[in-house]
């Protein structure tokens, strides 16, 4: 860095917005776990102590960065077709989530939903308010949808790794398990997925949340209610 380079950046004054900014980025070039608030004074060359007149501590500074990555998610588009609406909404968040693929760990890390998580699940309610399905029906929907919410589903197991399967399937295991062995054969490669060796990680979501809408759907124009199910 130059000296002009040197000057101008310290005129920029420091505010929460900034740190939150910077912090966001490094967790993206270094990873989330070399984050630290040292690591954030050095890139936004102050003393460590100047950033706790901005966020209290490391738990606040995560709870700032999650609402700062949630608050990049796309505003609903307009229309009538609310789930249209909720698609593209949620699709805006996994592309966001894919941006910075260590926010996931951040928000389930997180032991209460911070503010702009709140706003977003709040004006995804009212998505599904305005899509006529009723209190009920849309209490009972956000807790089927989960993380999908937010554009990310949880997985019972994590084979991306080193552990995960690699080269040809071992003939023990096909004979022991030929049913799994079936369907991993028929899988669509994606060298980089989440939910399981070979399998397509956004076909899969894409393939889950729109089941989920239609049951959805249909459930609205049965004018289903939570009272039935006794």
């Amino acid at each position: 860095m130059t000296r002009q380079e040197a000057t101008r950046k310290q005129r920029i004054p420091l505010n929460r917005d900034r740190v939150l900014r910077a912090a966001v980025a490094l967790a993206d070039a270094t990873g989330i776990d070399a984050l630290s608030m040292r690591r954030l004074a050095q890139e936004l060359d102050v003393v460590p102590m100047a950033l706790y007149k901005h966020v209290a501590n490391k738990e606040e500074l995560l709870d700032g960065m999650a609402d700062a990555v949630v608050s990049e998610i796309d505003p609903p588009a307009a229309g009538p077709d609310w789930q249209r609406v909720v698609r593209g909404r949620i699709l805006s968040a996994r592309r966001v989530l894919l941006r910075h693929p260590w926010a996931v760990r951040v928000i389930e890390s997180r032991t209460g939903p911070t503010p702009a998580v709140l706003a977003y699940l709040d004006s995804m309610a009212w998505s599904f308010r305005d899509g006529g399905l009723s209190p009920d029906l849309t209490h009972h929907v956000m807790h089927a949808m989960g993380s999908r919410l937010l554009g990310f589903s949880q997985e019972l197991f994590d084979t991306s790794g080193p552990s995960g399967p690699s080269g040809p399937p071992d003939r023990g295991l096909v004979a022991r398990y030929p049913n799994i062995a079936e369907l991993a054969a028929t899988a669509a490669h994606d060298g980089g997925s989440t939910v399981g060796g070979g399998c397509d990680d956004q076909f899969e979501f894409e393939f889950a949340l729109d089941l989920l809408l239609d049951g959805f759907e249909n459930l609205r124009r049965q004018g289903w209610t939570s009272a039935r199910k006794a």
